[in-house]
């Protein structure tokens, strides 16, 4: 087995491209994931994330350019142990108990995790006993999610990691991921859950037909909006009056509260309570990451001969 260190190397790609037939998945990427970082990977669907995801893992070759995990290739990292990965697709063997399903991967691993703190970790103690067949889709997500820790991996790389788990199963996942991105481990993930990526991500990296539109903290993505918006108490007033002020670019009115959009916070707020003193309980807010990810990937529409 090789000697890989981790100490100054994470995952980083160049020119990184793929296409499947005149389908182009992934497009010129380059990514550089110092080691311990948690970074989210977002995008619509077939933006190319999960093909991104699958190269980084070494389950597919690149058409062009290449990618390096901790200063190897992903198959070196792969089977030096450094690598646990959760995929989005592909189903649990069946018919093996949860327990036996851990320990069967383990024995892949050079140091793992002892099962019975992996299903402790995952909240699968209950569980150990049950055959693969008889558990339900939010239980099995959660046997994919311990079959990626159970090795102790340096990278975990996991694929809409809480999809199928209810709300508080997705909170104590969460838990378990930021106690090991807190030990150092290096975190990839990608998700459709925009809250996650928000609370719980380092990074951002927003993928759209194929390339990267914004890469950053969650702050800075949301930054790239541009729109702010202001929430206040002020009935009877006209809403024309308030579009007039400077830095507004709309106004909705939901009874007595209005709400502007506004594209300077800074101007529009002093001209507000200047000109309408009675006005109260005002809240200022920056764009959402979920309007950065609908403005960002709109803006990067693809040629008409590649739509489809």
């Amino acid at each position: 087995m090789a000697t890989v260190s981790t100490a100054s190397a994470g995952i980083r790609a160049v020119g990184l491209t793929k296409s499947y037939g005149s389908v182009h998945a992934v497009r010129d990427i380059d990514l550089d994931f110092p080691p311990g970082e948690t970074v989210a990977l977002l995008g619509p669907n077939g933006a190319g994330k999960t093909t991104t995801i699958d190269m980084i893992l070494g389950l597919r070759r690149p058409d062009a350019g290449a990618v390096t995990v901790f200063g190897v290739s992903p198959a070196t990292a792969v089977n030096s142990g450094l690598v646990g990965g959760m995929l989005q697709t592909g189903s649990l063997p069946d018919f093996l108990r949860v327990r036996e399903l851990l320990s069967l991967v383990a024995s892949y691993y050079p140091h793992p995790l002892p099962v019975e703190d992996v299903l402790a970790l995952t909240g699968l103690g209950d569980l150990a006993e049950r055959r693969t067949t008889k558990l339900s889709g939010g239980q099995a997500q959660r046997v994919r999610f311990a079959t990626a820790l159970v090795g102790d991996t340096d990278l975990l790389v996991l694929d809409e990691p809480t999809a199928g788990v209810d709300v508080e199963g997705r909170h104590e996942l969460w838990q378990v991921i930021r106690g090991l991105a807190s030990e150092g481990k290096t975190v990839v993930f990608a998700t459709h859950y925009l809250e996650e990526a928000d609370v719980f991500a380092d990074r951002i990296v927003l993928i759209a037909h194929g390339r990267i539109v914004a890469d950053g903290p969650a702050t800075e993505i949301k930054a790239k909006v541009g729109s702010r918006s202001v929430r206040a108490t002020l009935p009877v007033v006209d809403l024309s009056s308030l579009r007039a002020l400077p830095g507004v670019i709309n106004v909705e009115r939901h009874g007595e509260v209005v709400i502007l959009s506004c594209s300077d916070a800074d101007a529009a707020l002093p001209a507000l309570f200047a000109t309408f003193p009675e006005v109260r309980d005002v809240e200022a807010a920056g764009g959402s990451l979920e309007d950065a990810f609908l403005e960002l990937t709109a803006a990067d529409d693809p040629p008409p001969e590649e739509v489809g």
